[in-house]
């Protein structure tokens, strides 16, 4: 019996032991953690540099909401470079070649918050107007035109006059220098001077990006004067204008505007279409029949002897 309990015992233990090896043989998996999941703890969620970065992908509208957060990210978001940076992607036109007199926030604001020349001035007479870019003027020479052909040599010391019937341009010196917004303008003839007319006027309208901020546009000191007219007496095509950055004129990225078949659209399309350059900017409609157009080109200076900040070259069917 004593063999036998010592046998039992001896089995009893070997199926413990065997129940206890394949217990422990039978185990969880477990699965590193990964590391992003791990907490951040030497994030800093106050750092200039990552939120300088992330204010580059943001438009204005959501970077005011951002500097409305806090003083700290106001003081971050509000930084002029910021808003040099949005402005120029915005606006998709290179850095200017000098400083501005205001902000950028300023100038980002007066660009985009969907005001027009017309807003300021004779606003009773407007009818409806077209945003069509940002181009850049780098010197103080530009070249005004109702048509999209003009001859390869033009010589500056032409008068205005002589200009405007021979060639349907003209050269206009002591342009501001910087980036200009243009705009297609659609107003009432009586804003003219012919009494005949009772229909539609179309206006290409440029500015100086600093032009809204100034003072003097601001106070109505500064207006626009007539410099030229001249009237189109036989069926035109199209009521065009274009303004050119005169040392640019023969660049590539300038010819796009002179292949003109390429974006005015077909003979009979009478959406008006416009072409922005780096350095240009130009528009078009297409006519019916007409019996000719009065061209007519405005300038707005800053001040009697200032430089010339804003530009219109408008045209009405006879």
């Amino acid at each position: 019996m004593g063999k036998r309990l010592q046998n039992g015992a001896a089995s009893d233990g070997n199926r413990s032991e065997k129940r206890m090896r394949r217990s422990n043989s039978i185990c969880s998996c477990n699965s590193p953690r990964p590391p992003f999941l791990s907490p951040h703890s030497n994030f800093n969620w106050y750092e200039e540099d990552i939120w300088s970065e992330i204010a580059k992908f943001l438009d204005g509208k959501s970077l005011v909401m951002l500097a409305a957060t806090n003083r700290w990210f106001r003081r971050v978001i509000m930084d002029d470079t910021i808003w040099k940076f949005v402005s120029l992607r915005d606006l998709q036109v290179p850095p200017p070649p000098s400083r501005v007199a205001y902000r950028w926030n300023k100038l980002y604001t007066s660009a985009f918050d969907g005001s027009h020349s017309f807003m300021f001035r004779q606003q009773e007479k407007h009818i409806d107007w077209m945003r069509i870019g940002a181009f850049s003027l780098d010197s103080s020479l530009a070249l005004l035109a109702e048509r999209l052909t003009f001859p390869r040599k033009i010589r500056k010391e032409e008068t205005m006059e002589n200009m405007l019937q021979s060639h349907g341009c003209c050269m206009l010196d002591n342009v501001k220098s910087g980036i200009w917004i243009a705009d297609l303008q659609l107003v009432r003839c009586p804003v003219c001077d012919l009494n005949t007319c009772d229909g539609t006027m179309q206006t290409l309208d440029a500015r100086h990006i600093e032009l809204f901020l100034c003072e003097g546009y601001q106070n109505g000191s500064w207006e626009y004067k007539l410099i030229g007219s001249h009237d189109i007496k036989k069926r035109a095509d199209g009521a065009a204008g274009a303004i050119f950055d005169f040392t640019h004129l023969k660049d590539s990225s300038t010819s796009a505007v002179f292949d003109y078949p390429s974006w005015i659209g077909r003979h009979n399309d009478w959406q008006p279409k416009a072409r922005i350059a780096p350095h240009a900017v130009a528009v078009n409609t297409n006519l019916q029949d007409n019996e000719g157009l009065h061209v007519k080109y405005h300038t707005m200076k800053a001040g009697s002897d200032g430089e010339v900040v804003a530009i219109r070259i408008s045209q009405q069917l006879l």
